[in-house]
């Protein structure tokens, strides 16, 4: 495996030094992982670093949205679906369980997925296998599952909006993010990553920020 890298991570406050160790830890265990926390709280950073620290890394990392799908175009993104197998189906489609393969699935704001679909990603992780919408044939695979959501997902199960099964199958791990309102310390290491960002981007020579009335 690589050396253990948090390039696009920033902070050592304790509660960022207890995240990096959760990802030391998982990042080589082949166990889904579930993501929890506000938006805009690096969620997405966390999940990329947990795959490209693992024996997964050459291999592709591919992200679903699952609030920006409906139910059936959501269904046709994760298993694929056939040829004429519904209305707009042109030409087969390859999907996103597949090209996943040996690879990670991350699945972005999981919250959002209904209990139909729900249904049938429980059934391809438990079996590693799928078929495509409109098809037949049985397709392996095996892929790692990591998700993500800013949805309180355990009071979704209590309320019959999430499979509690389906919960425990990807809650294997769980880390919670931290809002910055609570990572202060942090904010200067934040700043000074920012600020050589953006000066590589536009070859700019700032130096620093004006903090008056903060």
């Amino acid at each position: 495996m690589k050396k253990m890298r948090f390039d696009e991570i920033v902070g050592q406050s304790r509660a960022m030094q207890e995240i990096y160790e959760i990802i030391s830890k998982v990042a080589g265990k082949n166990v889904n992982v579930l993501v929890q926390g506000e938006s805009g709280t690096g969620k997405e950073l966390i999940v990329r670093s947990i795959h490209y620290n693992s024996d997964r890394y050459k291999h592709a990392f591919i992200k679903v949205n699952c609030a920006s799908l409906p139910e059936q175009l959501l269904e046709s993104e994760l298993f694929g679906h056939e040829k004429g197998s519904f209305t707009g189906a042109l030409q087969q489609r390859i999907g996103r369980f597949e090209l996943a393969h040996q690879g990670t699935l991350f699945l972005d704001e999981i919250g959002e997925m209904s209990l139909v679909t729900q249904a049938k990603l429980l059934r391809a992780i438990q079996y590693r296998e799928f078929e495509r919408v409109g098809g037949s044939k049985t397709i392996k695979v095996d892929t790692r599952i990591v998700c993500a959501t800013n949805r309180d997902l355990w009071k979704a199960v209590q309320e019959g909006r999430f499979r509690e099964d389906l919960f425990y199958r990807l809650n294997v791990i769980s880390i919670q993010t931290v809002p910055l309102r609570e990572l202060k310390e942090d904010i200067p290491l934040m700043v000074s990553h920012f600020l050589k960002k953006i000066n590589e981007k536009f070859q700019g020579d700032v130096s620093g920020v004006c903090s008056a009335g903060l």
